[in-house]
């Protein structure tokens, strides 16, 4: 199978909003696919090709996304005391404004950051999210930088501390709330920041870090498709926030997000830096562990997110192997080493994979049946993020700086 029959096939499968005016306005862009349109992003650079590079306030590993001609990106002191939401121009990465809140500091994972939750962004607001055992605020400003609103979801307890991020449809913000302690998922009006709905969660030790991802059925009823270690694959009605399904189906914890391949709903668990990917059926109703789930596919990622490209699935595994599987059958068509080891979850650009690893490189190979690395590009600074892609231009957000490589 060919790109020029892979990508129109692709195009049938994303369920992304007709309304979106931006690419990537949320984890991953366009609904979280990470599919961009753009065609003149450069495969191979040296760091004395970047566009610009400034410096970030700070560590954090959360992706940026942009609206128009600003750059919204959160970052945090390195001892968590104090959460940033930053505005940045897009042309030469120039701080436009930033607000500073004071929070409580507390015990994370090693391999996170206290800014690893990545805003959401449409044409009236920015939304973000910041956490801590003591409370758990969702923030929406303007593109001025005047704060609408604020919603405290109450403590969140998790040992590794947070990482799923809001996301913005339609007139909600959709919050993922699986923690150790109390969770649930939380759909907050836009305009003002108040519960439209909220829905409790089952409690567990494995605090879940997955970007919800919205499935727009045409004829059909609009559903939230969430991964966590309580529920499995699960969907959720977007307008009540009622259980419609879910295959309970994970024995580890869940940190990527959930991904769809035709009628297939995607998801992967793991830890230690192993993980498994299980393909679930969609269209049942109730608990479907028993009668929905397809295959599994293992190894497979644990941190990084699936790539869905037509009828193949691309998987980076953490410590660098990458796999090619059908996406109908989970048949194997290829696995190989990629070298490095790697969190960023990778994205499509013109039926080219690009992907951060660790070590600090965008590794650039082909979207195909045959493995084949493209190039191995450096970023000069290590790097746990996903890259954000807006018209030709590639945004990738290093430990303490953020890169801008595009055409000359």
């Amino acid at each position: 199978m060919t790109m020029r029959t892979l990508l129109p096939a692709l195009a049938a499968l994303l369920m992304i909003p007709a309304a979106s005016a931006q690419e990537w306005t949320r984890f991953r862009g366009p609904n979280g696919t990470g599919y961009s349109k753009a065609k003149n992003v450069p495969v191979t650079w040296t760091e004395k090709d970047f566009l610009w590079k400034v410096p970030v306030a700070g560590q954090s590993h959360s992706q940026p996304v942009i609206w128009g001609e600003r750059i919204f990106l959160t970052t945090a002191s390195t001892d968590g005391k104090e959460r940033m939401l930053l505005c940045l121009n897009k042309a030469d990465g120039t701080e436009v404004w930033g607000k500073k809140y004071p929070m409580s500091t507390h015990k994370k994972h090693n391999f996170n950051s206290y800014a690893s939750i990545s805003p959401s962004v449409d044409k009236d607001r920015v939304v973000a999210g910041f956490a801590s055992p003591e409370q758990y605020l969702v923030r929406a400003w303007d593109h001025s930088g005047k704060e609408l609103w604020s919603a405290d979801l109450g403590p969140f307890i998790a040992q590794h501390g947070v990482g799923a991020s809001p996301v913005l449809y339609d007139d909600r913000v959709i919050a993922c709330n699986d923690q150790d302690a109390e969770s649930s998922i939380v759909a907050l009006d836009a305009k003002t920041g108040k519960i439209a709905w909220k829905t409790a969660r089952r409690t567990s030790d494995k605090a879940a870090y997955a970007t919800p991802t919205i499935l727009e059925r045409e004829g059909g009823r609009t559903e939230i498709l969430t991964s966590s270690f309580a529920h499995g694959l699960s969907s959720l009605d977007f307008k009540t926030g009622a259980l419609l399904w879910e295959a309970r189906v994970y024995d580890k914890r869940a940190v990527s997000s959930p991904q769809v391949a035709g009628n297939i709903a995607l998801g992967t668990c793991g830890e230690g830096g192993a993980g498994t990917l299980y393909a679930v059926r969609m269209g049942g109703r109730g608990d479907v562990t028993a009668s929905h789930l397809a295959y599994s596919v293992k190894p497979g990622p644990y941190v990084p997110t699936p790539l869905v490209v037509g009828e193949r699935i691309f998987l980076i595994g953490d410590k660098g192997v990458a796999a090619c599987v059908e996406a109908a059958t989970g048949k194997e068509v290829w696995r190989e080493r990629l070298e490095g080891n790697f969190f960023g979850s990778p994205v499509l650009i013109d039926g080219k994979i690009y992907v951060n690893s660790q070590e600090g490189e965008t590794v650039v190979f082909a979207a195909a049946d045959q493995f084949k690395v493209l190039a191995r590009n450096p970023l000069g600074e290590k790097c746990y993020s996903t890259p954000c892609v807006d018209g030709d231009r590639l945004y990738l957000k290093t430990f303490s700086h953020l890169v801008c490589v595009g055409p000359k």
